[in-house]
C-alpha cells in the first residue's frame, strides 16, 4: 500500500555546529529499516566527526558545496553533482566554504547504531 509522507521530521545532528536533518523516509519518519531519505541543510564551518558507516550513502547536493574526505581522497562537491560512499569506507562530511543544501539516501536507513563514529 502506498504511504503519503505528509512532512519530514527533523532529527538531531552530529558535529560542531547546528546542522538539520529533514528525514522524509527511514527509521524515525516512517519506520523504514531498507532505506533513509533525509534532505540536510549544513552552516558554513560544519563539520561532523569521520565514522565507517555499515550503510551506503548517495549524495546529491542541491546548493553550495559538500567537502567529503575519505582515506584516499578529497571531493568538493557542488550543486548539481553527486557522490557515492560505500559502507565500511571511512568518511568525514563538512561544508568549509559556505552553507549546503544536499540529500542523502542511505541503504539501509541510517541509524546512529550504525554510523560507527570515530571516538571524540
Amino acid at each position: 500500500m502506498a504511504t503519503l509522507i505528509d512532512q519530514p521530521v527533523q532529527v538531531a545532528a552530529a558535529g560542531n555546529k547546528p546542522k538539520i536533518i529533514r528525514e522524509f523516509i527511514g527509521r524515525v519518519s516512517s519506520r523504514t529499516e531498507q532505506a533513509s531519505v533525509a534532505r540536510m541543510s549544513s552552516p558554513e564551518g560544519w563539520v561532523e566527526p569521520g565514522q565507517t558507516p555499515e550503510f551506503d550513502e548517495y549524495t546529491v547536493v542541491l546548493s553550495g558545496s559538500l567537502r567529503v574526505e575519505t582515506k584516499a581522497k578529497t571531493f568538493d562537491v557542488a550543486a548539481g553533482q553527486a557522490v557515492i560512499t560505500p559502507k565500511g569506507e571511512w568518511v568525514r562530511y563538512s561544508t568549509p566554504n559556505g552553507p549546503c543544501e544536499y540529500v542523502a539516501v542511505c541503504v539501509p536507513a541510517f541509524s546512529p547504531d550504525i554510523v560507527r563514529r570515530d571516538p571524540d
